[in-house]
Parts: C-alpha cells; structure tokens; sequence
C-alpha cells in the first residue's frame, strides 16, 4: 500500500519551507517595497529587478492546458536535473535507502545518488531493451524509495512495454519516476493522464528536446498534488527566472509550429535510419521512438575520432553495458544529416590503424 507520508524523510516531513516575500503576498499592487529588490531597476530592463513568481504559476497554467491537466499538479525544475535531485533530497536517507536504475539509462540517475549518498541498484535491461521484471524484483527491499525507468530511453531510443511499467506501478509501494522527455517524439501515450490511478507516480518531461528551449533548462514534473507539494516545499525559492518564464510562456503559444518541427524530425529520423543502414560500416541501427538513433559499428571509436577530425560531433556510447560498437547519433538538421553521411562514406577503417599494427 502506497503511503506518502510513510516514504518522506522524517527531517522533510518537519521542514518549515521558506517562504519568500512573494508567497506571502499575492494579487496586485502598486508599491513593492518587500523583498529588498533594488527598486532603481537594472541595466536591461526595469522589469528584471524585481524575483519572478515563485511557483510559476503563468507558465504551470499555459502547460497545464497544453497537458490536460490542472496546475496544481506541475512542478517546474531548473531543467529535469532539479526534478531528479529534489526527489533524491526528499525520499531518500543518505546512506540509508536505495533507488532501482534500468541501465543502460540517463546518467543523471546515478549521479545524483550518489550526491546525495543513496545505494543505486541495477537492473540491466534484457537484450531487447526492455525491462527486466523479475530481476528487478529482487533488487527492492524495505529501503527502495525509487524506481527510475526513463522511457523513451536514453540511449537505446525505444520506449518501454506499458504494460510492464504498469505491473511496477501496481506491485511497488515506492515511487515511480517516468522520465518522458522524448515522448513527443514517440507514438505512445504519456503516463501524465494516468496520474488519478497512480498515486506514486511521477512523470517528467522537459523542454529542451521537442519544444528545443535547451539553453533556457525547463524541466517538469506532473504528480499528485501532494507529491507537487513536496517539491515546493524543498525546492530554492526563485528556481526559474523571469527571462525564462517569459521565454517559455512565448513558446507555449506557438504548439502548432513545435508540431510542425516534431513532424519534421521524425521524418528526418526515419531518412537517416534508411541512409545509415545502408553503409558498409554500420550493423545495426536501432528503432528510435526519439530524437536520435542508437547506431552499432564496425569500429565506434574509430568511426567517433573520424567524425571529430571532421568537424562532427556524435556520442561514444561503446563502453554502456549493452551498447558496445554504439554511438549515439542526434538528428540534425537536412544539411548536418548530409554533412554526417558524406564522412561516414569516407572512413576507412584500415586507413587510421594504430602505427606498429599492421
């Protein structure tokens, strides 16, 4: 039986959060004299020298109609990498408890535990890329606070068996991290509308793949009010500026165009899928239900210090468990994509053997 409350750390559960200058007042005003803001303004614009709305709630209230859901069931992270780490904060006993990664998986799972000194657990994925049910299993015990499954999932690109994820939603008393940041890029469902079934489940999703706002570090987490209200308890008092929420509130009424670009990146995922296949050093490329394809080779190093010497950058994902002879390809632009191929159809293999080798 899931208990929230139960799950908490006990300094948590007794922390009074602070509370800024904006979270006791809201509405409307003339005078803002609370918060020892420089009230002369700045050297952009009158308008940054004021903290932005703490809990975001423009921005919660834009994606909330987007998602379907109310905003009270948003949190807004510094990039999903604060969703992750105040999760870790919140749940978890240093030294204590423990968390359950899927690896191959999102290296940020594993960084952040061990931040925060909390023993990760693996249960690799089966050759398939999927979730290994009964090895995972037996990894949880009385101090499994998380089970991090990141699906679409990075770096193998395909996404996991629903229905697996739901015998863990339904056996697990812990919480459920879904990490969908590539959902968008996928034809399956997202688990946001499952939330009601749920109660110890998180999604996140970002906008730095679809809606391509990287350099802004929008993360989301969409839960149970009271899982929100544990983020906002622990969470820094002004975590999102308001540069970024003016940015992403402009983004957010322009769907219609990030539709448009998903549409096109998917076509462009499915092209190069067909043109990388095609040449002579590639083996296998991987079904992608994201924005980039998990591509095995003949020599991933080699191939990797080839493309750098031109210019191009891909991921060496050849030492991930289960990801040997791999690299991990972006979709780029028709002309990057191009650019990519051209050099892959120029490697030669015998051409960059180490000196002495014969």
């Amino acid at each position: 039986m899931f208990n929230l409350d139960k799950l908490l750390r006990d300094n948590i559960r007794a922390l009074v959060p602070y509370s800024s200058a904006r979270d006791e007042f809201q509405g409307e005003a003339k005078v803002f004299i609370d918060a020892n803001e420089n009230s002369l303004g700045s050297p952009l614009t009158r308008w940054y020298n004021r903290y932005p709305d703490p809990h975001q709630w423009k921005v919660k209230e834009a994606v909330g109609k987007i998602k379907g859901i109310g905003p009270e069931h948003i949190f807004m992270g510094n990039g999903s990498d604060e969703c992750i780490d105040l999760l870790y904060r919140a749940f978890c006993v240093p030294g204590k408890d423990n968390v359950i990664i899927n690896p191959p998986t999102y290296g940020m799972y594993e960084v952040s535990a061990h931040i925060n000194d909390v023993e990760v657990r693996r249960a690799v994925l089966l050759d398939d890329f999927q979730l290994d049910l009964v090895h995972l299993e037996t990894l949880v015990d009385e101090h499994t606070k998380l089970i991090w499954i990141c699906s679409p999932n990075n770096p193998t690109a395909n996404s996991m068996k629903r229905q697996d994820i739901e015998v863990i939603l339904n056996n697990f008393p812990g919480l459920v991290v879904i990490d969908e940041a590539y959902i968008n890029f996928s034809r399956h469902r997202s688990f946001i509308q499952e939330l009601s079934d749920y109660p110890n489940l998180v999604v996140l999703q970002t906008m730095s793949k679809a809606w391509g706002l990287a350099g802004l570090r929008v993360g989301m987490a969409f839960a149970s009010e009271a899982i929100i209200e544990v983020y906002n308890k622990v969470k820094p008092p002004y975590n999102i500026s308001q540069a970024t929420q003016e940015l992403a509130l402009k983004a957010l009424d322009e769907v219609g165009q990030v539709n448009d670009m998903i549409r096109s990146l998917v076509e462009l995922r499915e092209r190069l899928s067909l043109e990388l296949s095609a040449l002579p050093v590639v083996i296998t490329v991987y079904p992608s239900d994201a924005n980039f394809l998990l591509v095995k080779t003949e020599n991933a190093r080699g191939i990797y210090e080839h493309l750098l010497r031109e210019g191009i950058v891909v991921r060496d994902r050849s030492k991930v468990e289960l990801c040997e002879g791999c690299l991990r390809i972006t979709v780029g632009t028709e002309k990057e994509n191009a650019d990519l191929l051209k050099s892959l159809s120029a490697y030669e293999p015998k051409a960059h053997r180490p000196s002495g080798q014969t």
